[in-house]
């Protein structure tokens, strides 16, 4: 008689168990698994997702392919993702580091270098907007006060400014989000292994090297996966500082797919191209996963 009522108890604790989890269940289905899959499905089609239905099987993917504006567009969205996460990696290095050590007001400048991150990217792209404006930005104010320049500069519409101008400005707001990962696997590193590594006579530098790297490593792999793929996909704050422009000058391929959606109605090859950057992403990290594995 114990071991059917012990089966049923443990019946019972699977149900509830399952009960806990699928509110979060049902929430990603509905927000993530079917709206990826229900793009998918429309990619094989002409659609304008009210009353045109025109089955085309994988023509936009392959077109995608063969369209220059494409490729422009992703080699585009990958200069400026290696350039964001390299910013975003040195300055939280940097900082992680410095905020590692004891020194008085620490804590408060943990917050204060966490404050970009907080802030929605809406926020951040009008504040930089303002601040880069050619007529009364603050900007161009302080760079001729000091001499650095006699004129004013249109930042965000000169197509050779404005995509440093937005890579600048993503910097600026992701780098506390590696500063906070980093900081976090170096106060898990035990302080022994520093001591130990002191006696034997390494150098800060190879402390650095030899201890500090190798015992960030599963955060590191973590941290750039997840930067980068955040970065490739990246939208609001370009389309809101320069909507894509001057030209084609700041077009990253979330752009395009937005405006190949929503200005050409074309959903079918939007879809089709979201599929692929998708894909994209994946391979992404694989690709940090197989470089940066445990030896």
């Amino acid at each position: 008689m114990a071991r059917p009522a012990a089966a049923r108890k443990g019946i019972l604790n699977n149900h509830v168990g399952y009960g806990f989890i699928s509110p979060a269940a049902l929430a990603m289905i509905i927000l993530i698994i079917y709206p990826m899959l229900y793009g998918f499905y429309i990619s094989f089609f002409n659609t304008n997702l009210v009353n045109k239905w025109k089955f085309v099987g994988f023509k936009y993917y392959l077109q995608a392919f063969s369209e220059p504006d494409f490729y422009q567009s992703i080699l585009r969205t990958f200069i400026f993702m290696l350039f964001v996460v390299a910013g975003h990696f040195f300055l939280g290095f940097l900082l992680s580091s410095l905020l590692n050590k004891k020194f008085f007001g620490r804590s408060f400048f943990r917050v204060i270098f966490t404050l970009p991150w907080l802030f929605p990217e809406s926020v951040i792209a009008l504040l930089f907007t303002w601040i880069m404006n050619p007529m009364y930005g603050v900007l161009n104010a302080i760079l001729k006060s000091v001499g650095i320049i006699s004129s004013n500069i249109g930042w965000l519409g000169d197509g050779k400014r404005a995509f440093p101008a937005v890579i600048f400005v993503c910097i600026w707001k992701g780098y506390p989000l590696v500063m906070t990962m980093l900081l976090s696997g170096m106060q898990s590193i035990s302080a022994d292994l520093y001591e130990a590594a002191e006696l034997d006579g390494a150098s800060k530098w190879q402390q650095f090297l030899h201890v500090t790297i190798p015992g960030l490593r599963p955060v590191i792999n973590t941290t750039l996966i997840l930067d980068s793929v955040w970065w490739f996909k990246q939208y609001t704050l370009v389309y809101t500082m320069t909507g894509g422009g001057p030209g084609k000058a700041t077009d990253l391929i979330s752009l395009s797919i937005y405006g190949t959606a929503f200005n050409d109605f074309r959903f079918g090859k939007a879809a089709a191209w979201g599929i692929i950057v998708f894909i994209i992403c994946y391979l992404i990290s694989k690709i940090y996963r197989g470089v940066l594995k445990d030896e």
